[in-house]
């Protein structure tokens, strides 16, 4: 056989045009495959940050194209509702900061409902000083407490569920900083025990008392759907939720490359503060629970909790939700071996 003659322009013509047809047949299979993947957009109720880690992890090493998804992180923030965004059909999911969100927009009949909830026990806590502590709810009485609008109910809820008169603590309005504590002002402010930026001024004085540990057992980054996506196309959940929660496995695994992952995706964060927050975050994201359950999981049990509690305090204007209202297993369930295994 003879050797080809490269000089050839024939030959040279024709291998280049092997190669120009090669190049857009291998482009039209990769537009082919995005093609079929399904769009979902993910609506926050807040901007994003550490919460979203492991579906970024999920996103920057395919986990979501695997399962053939193409996910969309869209930002929420002050002036927008992210609920009524996705129960108006707008996005396929969303998530907000508390579970008490969901609850109070289905009773007000939005035609939305929880389908997993990714940090078992709420974050959410009251921070005090080494000179004037407060470890448990009865120290609150006689006390000042400072807090931000949107955490009232939560204070009112713990008093209520250990029988302490409102008359009996002096409630502050504040903002989200912790200057009112450190100078006096309040003897207690409220916040989540994960934003390790904002209590890093507190140091080593800083003393916690969990709301969950207070007997109120709230979720926080509840995941939830419309209702008609969840009768018409639950296994687009369904494929969601086992990305989702092999990101969060690898995240807690490998948390120096997740926190390096979060920072590209969204670069206003500081990767130091990052770093730490991850290893406080994910003491609430894995438990006992997720050991059995899988990551996601939630309780009815503790759903119904939370009715009763808000009912108790008359945070339902129009109707009283049933439990069955709220949540669905059923994604769970579907997915349960995905979700253990990571």
């Amino acid at each position: 056989m003879k050797d080809l003659d490269l000089n050839d322009p024939k030959r040279r013509r024709l291998m280049q045009a092997s190669l120009v047809m090669g190049g857009l047949g291998a482009l039209l299979s990769v537009r082919a495959a995005a093609a079929q993947r399904s769009a979902i957009s993910m609506q926050l109720g807040w901007v994003p940050g550490g919460g979203q880690v492991g579906e970024v992890v999920a996103k920057r090493l395919g986990f979501y194209e695997r399962e053939g998804i193409d996910l969309k992180i869209e930002p929420g923030g002050p002036n927008i509702d992210g609920v009524a965004i996705v129960a108006s059909g707008r996005g396929q999911t969303g998530q907000v900061s508390s579970s008490p969100s969901v609850m109070l927009a289905v009773s007000e009949g939005l035609p939305i409902k929880c389908f997993a909830v990714g940090v078992q026990r709420h974050p959410y806590a009251f921070f005090s000083l080494g000179k004037n502590p407060i470890r448990k709810p009865q120290d609150m009485i006689g006390k000042r407490i400072g807090i931000h609008a949107t955490g009232m109910v939560l204070l009112k809820a713990m008093l209520a569920r250990h029988q302490i008169p409102e008359n009996q603590v002096s409630i502050v309005p504040i903002g989200s900083d912790m200057m009112p504590l450190l100078s006096g002002r309040v003897d207690a402010v409220a916040g989540w025990q994960t934003n390790v930026s904002a209590l890093k001024a507190l140091g080593a004085e800083r003393v916690d008392m969990s709301l969950w540990d207070s007997g109120v057992r709230l979720y926080a980054l509840p995941y939830y759907a419309h209702t008609d996506t969840l009768r018409d196309h639950p296994d687009l959940l369904q494929r969601f939720l086992r990305a989702t929660a092999s990101g969060w496995h690898h995240a807690n695994r490998n948390r120096d490359q997740a926190v390096e992952l979060l920072v590209k995706e969204f670069p206003s964060l500081n990767q130091a503060d990052e770093r730490v927050a991850i290893d406080v975050f994910m003491e609430y994201v894995f438990n006992d629970e997720t050991k059995a359950k899988g990551w996601g999981n939630m309780d009815p049990a503790v759903w119904q909790e939370q009715i009763s509690a808000y009912a108790q305090l008359g945070q339902f204007r129009a109707r009283t939700p049933k439990v069955e209202d709220i949540m669905t297993l059923d994604i769970l369930q579907a997915t349960q071996s995905a979700r253990l295994a990571g």
